[in-house]
């Protein structure tokens, strides 16, 4: 499903049905130099189990057009005026790492176009390495290497793929590889100087799950279990021996997550 917001085409996947609006939707946002194809089981199902869904491609990710957000602020606000251009009030926003800050902010500053919120991987504030930081500044394939062990539990390392002769380091890698130069760099940074985790949790008014990996290497889980405290009423599951990326770790896993809290939701 293509958009237009700010002049720029928003490709927004729907799960392989037709957007109505007379449906509740379910916003998916991607973390940094990810696209829309993270969120590819768990898109699908709420497509078919009753909700829209629109998982955006960030403007200069995937297949959105214009250049990326400096701010995880303008981020949020863009994804309200993706809302505006749907014809939909209101979501339940899903983010995973900087897009789960982006679901935070918007989440905390637009009360009212925010249903539900669910954040995967997130934290009050993603400080970001150095080591990290440096190689992503002159596109140095160090930082996509670096970014995907860490993101990556051991268990994923290791291999166990259930689709035989595949392996999802390798695939989320590529994922990486195929954004235009910069991009990671820029995402890193916006995250990096994001500093209104606080203000925009505590300013929260929607039902709210903190989803976190109980290895996860990027966002540790004591930083997640901070976050779920800091959001009124919030409530946390913690994922056993997964990782950073568990939406690819362990698809169905993440999925029983995401399904428990926001189905009951919906209705």
């Amino acid at each position: 499903m293509e958009l237009q917001v700010n002049g720029q085409k928003v490709f927004c996947a729907t799960g392989g049905q037709d957007f109505d609006t007379k449906l509740p939707t379910t916003l998916f946002v991607h973390g940094a130099s990810f696209d829309r194809t993270i969120w590819k089981l768990q898109a699908r199902y709420f497509a078919w189990h009753g909700s829209n869904v629109l998982a955006v491609d960030l403007p200069g990710h995937g297949r959105s057009g214009g250049e990326p957000f400096t701010s995880i602020e303008a981020m949020a606000d863009w994804v309200v005026r993706v809302m505006d251009a749907a014809g939909i009030e209101s979501v339940a926003l899903v983010g995973h790492s900087m897009g789960g800050q982006v679901a935070l902010d918007c989440a905390g500053r637009y009360n009212d176009r925010a249903r539900a919120l669910v954040i995967l991987g997130g934290a009050l504030a993603i400080p970001v390495n150095d080591a990290l930081l440096k190689p992503a500044a002159v596109d140095d394939h160090e930082a996509f290497d670096l970014l995907n062990v860490w993101g990556y539990g051991r268990r994923a390392q290791l291999g166990g793929h259930r689709m035989p002769g595949l392996w999802m380091m390798r695939g989320g890698l590529r994922v990486m590889e195929r954004a235009a130069n910069g991009i990671l760099h820029t995402d890193l940074m916006a995250t990096n100087a994001y500093e209104g985790g606080a203000a925009a949790a505590a300013a929260v008014t929607c039902p709210a799950l903190v989803v976190i990996g109980e290895k996860d290497m990027m966002t540790p889980a004591k930083a997640g279990r901070v976050l779920a405290d800091s959001i009124p009423g919030a409530v946390s599951v913690i994922l056993p021996n997964l990782g950073h990326i568990m939406m690819e770790e362990d698809p169905d896993v993440t999925l029983d997550a995401l399904r428990d809290f926001l189905v009951p939701l919906q209705s």
